[in-house]
This record gives structure tokens, C-alpha cells and sequence, in this order.
């Protein structure tokens, strides 16, 4: 501590302050500070010495070192619990992961080391029925609450207590480490934490505040509750043992109902389980009176009534706000009683019937009472002033001048828009606006057939004819039509009188017949059989009352290839079809006559699509008299040759080009294809004898078809409309070989002139 002074220690005074216990001591020859004995943290954690050196005059050498130690700290103590034992209540319906319990110990180690950092975990359960892993604990906190499947299996009646032994250690979550083990005992109990009865208060209660007016109740030794505010703040309260008060007098006319929600929860501010509510309904006194919306009314009965409202701000449900009214007095006054009523519960005031409006006044002054408790004794009460103006009323309800309208005969071919008839209503009322009348049909006309437009100014209606009649459909109609105002009816009721039927019969006439399709489409191969039937066309008669029979007959046949059953309407075959003389597509029109009433015909169209056979031979087209090919052959010189065939396409290309089966012809010539219907012809060796040749070319055409397992072919037919049955596909392989002579004029030159006219002759030979 002095080492590097100039003085000798040996003759120095060294003196060490703070050092009362002699834990500390100094060497006075090398000034090195030691200890005494063991230091003991959790005894004294914190020293401070002072060292001073004096000479032997008492004179300090220096200044005073003060010196400060710190006492590091190991682990040599154990976790201690602060309990004996542990023990909680669990009430069923406690929330999973919300504590109920907690095991706690303490640590003498330093708090801010390892050494003292307590981790709790549980080392059993017992029973472990119905599940070993009912609880957890906060490794941290050592909070005990249920686990996952604690909260789903917990059941008192099979397990009321359980007992857990919890391991608590130091040196946090490292395998070493001082631990003790805590016996826990939980009783499992019943859930209390039921909703309490709704509370009738009385509004205006003098007593004396704060008052219970309800409890509840959480099974815990730790348990917090408060009140969900929904209400004036203060005016309920909870205390620590559940107890709920009001701590006021209430209003029922401010609020009449409170819901009021009451939590429990644990000292973390966890809820234990799910918050009850609390109905409170303030029951009424009569503190308050009636008060009309109005202090004077002033109405016109034109409705022949007039209404009051007073309002009491008591409870509706209870006689303080039940309401009678009264009549107190009418100006001007009658010889007995009052000209008009009022009724007791609603305030409806009426015109009496003993008033005659002719001779009455029409202006009066009435003084009417409200009074609670439905009129009693010892209620509240208050007037209002009701001024009338007695007006004339719609009193008279419009009536037919006779209660039937026809019948009225009308033929079913009556176009739409005819006017059928018009009716008539009267009404006695004065005023204009109450004798408007509006007709309407309340019943015979639901499918709209008819048409009814009113003429309110002057009390008439007609009947026009909307969709087309149909006497084979509805032979008579029958249509009730009412009559009212636009202004409502007072005082009367509409009777019979108000309603009349209008007859209408609907008349037949004679019907053209309706064949059952407008076109119809055939298909057929043009070498169908002669006499086969395409199919039948049918047509009916709607007049059903009627027994006439029909023909068919047909028109536009320009090729007279068919012909039709007068009876059945068969449609037939009688010539041979030709498709190359119609394009497709042959049309003809039937014609269905009713045989009573011969101008009376349906029509129907028959497309008839002719489908193509191979029955025409292909031949070439074209003049080739003037074509030619040199000798000796060139490069690239031909004749180009071309074919046709009158059939469809799928029945004629591609052509087969050959040549006639000659060795000498297949030697001497070539012909090679371009496409379906050309192909090359050139010289088959270099050298041919100049002349003319005659070249004999087969022509063929092709027909590709799907094919039977017998190789025939096969074509199918489509389904012919109106013909019940089908006609059956046919095989068809038509193959028309024509052998045709060309006779090819070749122009051979041979050159064997020299020199410059050999040259001119053979240009002369040269195709253009």
C-alpha cells in the first residue's frame, strides 16, 4: 500500500479504520492488505477502509487511502420455501392458463446472479387421474394454473383433491444448482360463479346509501372483483367479498333498466372465467302526471274523429301511466249532454250520431282531462283545449245501377283492342272528391284476357279486349267488378251493392288447321328406292267441337319427284332424285286443307338435302390439239391435263391418271400428278419418232368411306324429321372407270439440217 515512499514502514504508525470486526489486517513491512477469516456475503456484502501511516511524531507521511471492498458471491445457499406447505382452492370453470395459486421461496444469494434465479417446475401429481398433466406452473413465478387438459377434464365429483410436489432451484435453467421440493395441496371445488337473480330497485328509495342489493361469488383465496361501467360512474359498487350495492337513489324516468357485467379476477389481472351479468330494473312511482303533446288542438273531423295524446313519463306497464280522458265542457253547449265523445282509454274524439250536421254548428270549443291512474283517486291530471271544425264527410259509397252486365256474345277471332261493353256506377256524395270512382276486377280475369280503364269524373268503366280469345279454351267469362272512392269511407261499410258481374260468352268460329311444325328438314341419298316414304306431316284441328277431317296435298314439286297420302300426309319417293339438278337442297311446301271449309289451310315447308352419290364418270377438260413435245426430250417440258366429274366433291376427287396397260405405251410416256384433279404427261425415254401419237389414258375417280369388317363401304343416313322409323345406312361404292383416247397431236422436228437453218427450224419447234 506504501510501497515506493521514501520512509522506512518498521518506523511508521499504520492504523486501519472500518476494520472494527478485525476481518482486515495490513503487513507492515510490504504494506500487502490480507484477511483475517472467511468473508460471508449475505452477512455484509460491502466494505470501506481507510488506511492512514503517521511517523514517530504522529505526522501523516500521506493523505488518508480510503479503500472499498465488494464481497463476490457464490452459491452456497438453498432455495427456501416461504411455506410449509401450499395449499389453494380450484373452482371448476376456471380458465386454462389463469392462476390460482402460487408456490413461492427465496434465495439468500445475490439476487442479480444465477445463484439466486429460482426456476419452479412440478415433479408429480397425485392422483394423476383423469389426466397426469392437469396443471402447469410459470417456471418463473411458480404460478400454478390448469393446463389445456386440466380445464376440459376437471371434474369434482371424481377428483376433489389433488396434491403436487414442485422442484424449485437455483442457477436458473442450468442442470446445477441448489433445489428444494414444495408439497401443494389443491382442493377441487364446485363453481359458485353464478349469474345472480335480476334486482327490482325502487326508484326514489329513501334508505340509507351505500345498499346491497345483490352477491356473487368466485371459490378462491385470491380473488379480485370489479364492475363493468354501463351506469353513472359511482352508482354501483363490488366489495372484496362480492357484495353489490347502489349507492344512490335512482330514476326510472333517467334509465329504467341497467346491465351491469361483474368480473373476477386474480391478482395478475386475469380473468377466472367469463363475466356474469346483472339485470336491475327500476320500478316505478307515480311522480310524474300527464302532459298533452298539445295545449290546444285544433282539428277538422274530416275524417268524422279527431285524437288527443297526453304522455306520462311513469312506467307504461303500470296503472301510474295508464291515462283516462274526459270531456270537462263544449262551448257552444247542447240541450243535454255533449255533441261529441271521447273514448276514456285512446282520446279518440267522435262526432255523435244524435248531431245533425245540417242544423248544428260547425265551429266548437271542447275542455278535455288527462288524468293517471286510469281516472282513480290520488293521481295527477291536466287539460288541453280541442277546437272542431265539423267538415262534410265521404259518407255514401259508390253502387252499381244493376248488379249484372250481359251476357255479351263475342266471336273468338275478335281482334285485341275491341271495346266489349261499358259499365256504370252513381255515389250521392256533394262533394267532388268523394264521388270519384274507380272500377277494378276482383276476380274472372286472373290470366289478364281483359282490360278495364275507369273514368272516375264521371262514374263509367269500360271492357276492352286484351289477349286473344280461344273458345276451344274458355267458352264464357265471368267478371266480378267493385267500385269504391279514392277518398277512404266513414261511417259506412260497402255491401253488395258496390259489386257487379259482367258476363261475357265467347263465340266459335271455324279454325284454320295448325300443322304441328312450320319446316321441316330431310336428309336422303339421291339413289334412294323409289316409293320410300321421307316422312309424314301432321296437322290438327282446333275447332275440338267440330268433326271435319283434313287433306294434305303438296305444292312447288317442280320435278314431280314426290307425292303425299291425301289421308296420313306420307311424303314418298315416285321419281329418281338427281342432286346435280337442284343444288343441294330441293323445297316443296305441303298444304293441310279442312275438308269442310276448303279455304281453311295450314302450311308447312320440307327442305329435302339430297346427298350426292358417285354416279357420273370424270373426262378430261380442255383442247390439247395444239400441244406438242420436242425430240430428242427436254428438260422440264410436259403437257398439263386436266379432269372433272359432275358429282359433289366427296364423291369424285382425287382422280386416278394411268396409262393403258401396254408395254410399248408405259415405255414410250409418264404422267405424274399435281394435285386431285392434274397431272404432268411428258415422254417417258429421250428419243420417240417425231409424228403423231395416239396416248390411251384411263381416268378413275375415288371414293374413301369408312368400311364394314368386309371391306364394304359405308354411308350413313341422317334421321329424316316426321318419318317414325329410320332409314338404314347403306353401303355404297361407286366407281365409274372411263377409258377415254386422248389423241395427242405431238409435233416431232427432227432437225437434220446443218449449219444455221438446222438452228432455225429447231427454234420454230420450241414451245411458246
Amino acid at each position: 500500500l506504501i510501497k515506493g515512499n521514501e520512509w522506512p514502514l518498521c518506523q511508521a504508525d499504520i492504523h486501519l479504520a472500518g476494520n472494527e470486526e478485525g476481518l482486515f489486517g495490513i503487513d507492515p513491512e510490504s504494506g500487502m492488505l490480507y484477511l483475517n477469516r472467511p468473508l460471508d456475503r449475505e452477512k455484509q456484502a460491502f466494505y470501506t477502509l481507510q488506511v492512514t501511516v503517521k511517523d514517530e511524531d504522529k505526522q501523516l507521511f500521506f493523505d488518508p487511502v480510503t479503500i472499498t471492498i465488494s464481497v463476490k458471491d457464490e452459491n452456497d445457499n438453498m432455495p427456501v420455501l416461504t411455506e410449509e406447505m401450499f395449499s389453494g382452492i380450484l373452482s371448476k370453470g376456471t380458465k386454462r392458463g389463469t392462476s390460482f395459486m402460487y408456490v413461492s421461496a427465496i434465495d439468500m444469494d445475490d439476487p442479480s446472479t444465477p445463484n439466486a434465479d429460482l426456476w419452479y417446475k412440478i415433479l408429480s401429481q397425485t392422483p394423476s387421474q383423469p389426466s397426469e398433466n392437469m396443471f402447469q406452473v410459470d417456471s418463473r413465478t411458480g404460478a400454478i394454473s390448469l393446463s389445456a387438459e386440466g380445464s376440459s377434464l376437471l371434474d369434482s365429483s371424481q377428483v376433489s383433491h389433488y396434491k403436487l410436489v414442485v422442484q424449485v432451484k437455483d442457477l436458473g435453467n442450468q442442470s446445477l444448482g441448489y433445489h428444494t421440493l414444495a408439497n401443494v395441496e389443491i382442493a377441487i371445488v364446485e363453481n359458485t360463479w353464478i349469474a345472480p337473480s335480476p334486482v327490482l330497485l325502487q326508484e326514489n328509495l329513501n334508505v340509507t346509501y351505500p345498499k346491497i342489493i345483490s352477491k356473487v361469488n368466485w371459490n378462491s383465496r385470491e380473488v379480485h372483483y370489479y364492475l363493468m361501467e354501463h351506469f353513472p360512474q359511482g352508482l354501483f359498487s363490488i366489495d372484496l367479498e362480492g357484495n353489490i350495492y347502489v349507492t344512490q337513489q335512482v330514476d326510472r324516468e333517467i334509465q329504467a333498466e341497467y346491465e351491469i357485467q361483474i368480473f373476477a379476477e386474480n391478482k395478475d389481472g386475469l380473468l377466472y372465467s367469463d363475466p356474469l351479468e346483472l339485470l336491475i330494473t327500476v320500478m316505478d312511482e307515480n311522480d310524474n302526471g300527464p302532459v298533452f303533446s298539445q295545449e290546444i288542438y285544433q282539428v277538422e273531423l274530416e275524417e268524422n274523429t279527431a285524437k288527443v295524446k297526453a304522455e306520462d313519463a311513469d312506467d307504461p306497464k303500470t296503472n301510474n301511466a295508464k291515462i283516462a280522458y274526459e270531456i270537462l265542457r263544449q262551448e257552444p253547449q247542447v240541450a243535454e249532454g255533449f255533441s261529441f265523445h271521447i273514448g276514456r282509454d285512446t282520446g279518440v274524439v267522435t262526432l255523435q250520431d244524435s248531431l245533425q250536421k245540417t242544423n248544428a254548428a260547425k265551429h266548437y270549443r271542447l275542455l278535455v282531462l288527462a288524468a293517471d291512474r286510469a281516472g282513480t283517486d290520488g293521481g295527477f291530471s291536466s287539460t288541453c283545449t280541442v277546437l272542431i271544425n265539423v267538415v262534410d264527410v265521404n259518407d255514401s259509397p259508390p253502387v252499381f245501377s244493376q248488379t249484372k252486365f250481359g251476357p255479351f256474345s263475342v266471336p273468338e277471332d275478335t281482334e285485341v283492342g275491341t271495346l266489349i261493353t261499358t259499365i256504370t256506377a252513381t255515389d250521392e256524395d256533394e262533394e267532388m272528391k268523394f264521388k270519384l270512382i274507380n272500377f277494378s276486377v276482383e276476380s274472372g280475369n286472373e290470366d289478364g284476357t281483359f282490360k278495364i280503364l275507369s273514368n272516375p269524373q264521371n262514374g263509367t268503366a269500360s271492357i276492352w279486349l286484351e289477349k286473344e280469345l280461344d273458345y276451344e279454351t274458355v267458352q264464357r267469362y265471368v267478371l266480378v267488378v267493385s267500385v269504391s272512392n279514392n277518398e277512404e269511407l266513414i261511417g259506412k261499410e260497402q255491401d253488395a251493392s258496390s259489386t257487379a258481374t259482367v258476363h261475357v260468352l265467347v263465340k266459335d268460329v271455324n279454325e284454320a288447321p295448325v300443322v304441328a311444325q312450320e319446316r321441316y328438314e330431310v336428309n336422303i341419298l339421291e339413289s334412294v328406292e323409289l316409293g320410300t316414304v321421307l316422312l309424314a306431316v301432321k296437322a290438327t284441328d282446333p275447332d275440338i267441337f267440330h268433326t271435319t277431317s283434313l287433306s294434305y296435298s303438296l305444292r312447288n314439286d317442280s320435278m314431280s319427284w314426290l307425292s303425299i297420302d291425301e289421308q296420313s300426309g306420307e311424303v314418298r319417293v315416285i321419281q329418281a332424285l338427281d342432286r346435280e339438278m337442284v343444288q343441294d337442297v330441293y323445297t316443296v311446301q305441303v298444304i293441310a286443307q279442312d275438308k269442310g271449309s276448303p279455304s281453311m289451310t295450314g302450311t308447312a315447308d320440307i327442305a329435302i338435302h339430297i346427298l350426292d352419290v358417285n354416279d357420273n364418270a370424270p373426262f378430261l377438260v380442255g383442247d390439247y390439239s395444239k400441244s406438242y413435245l420436242c425430240t430428242p426430250q427436254r428438260e422440264k417440258q410436259s403437257i398439263i391435263i386436266s379432269a372433272f366429274d359432275p358429282d359433289g366433291t366427296e364423291n369424285s376427287v382425287p382422280f386416278i391418271f394411268a396409262l393403258a396397260n401396254s408395254p410399248m405405251l408405259r415405255r414410250n410416256w409418264r404422267i405424274n400428278l399435281i394435285n386431285d384433279t392434274h397431272a404432268y404427261l411428258t415422254m417417258g425415254i429421250s428419243w420417240l419418232e417425231p409424228g403423231v401419237h395416239l396416248v390411251t389414258i384411263i381416268l378413275k375417280d375415288m371414293t374413301i368411306c369408312l368400311c364394314t369388317s368386309e371391306g364394304e363401304c359405308i354411308l350413313e343416313v341422317r334421321r329424316m324429321e316426321g318419318k317414325p322409323t329410320v332409314i338404314s345406312a347403306v353401303s355404297i361404292v361407286v366407281g365409274t372407270l372411263g377409258t377415254i383416247g386422248l389423241f395427242v397431236l405431238i409435233i416431232f422436228v427432227h432437225l437434220t439440217l446443218l449449219g444455221a437453218n438446222k438452228k432455225k427450224k429447231r427454234k420454230a419447234c420450241e414451245p411458246l
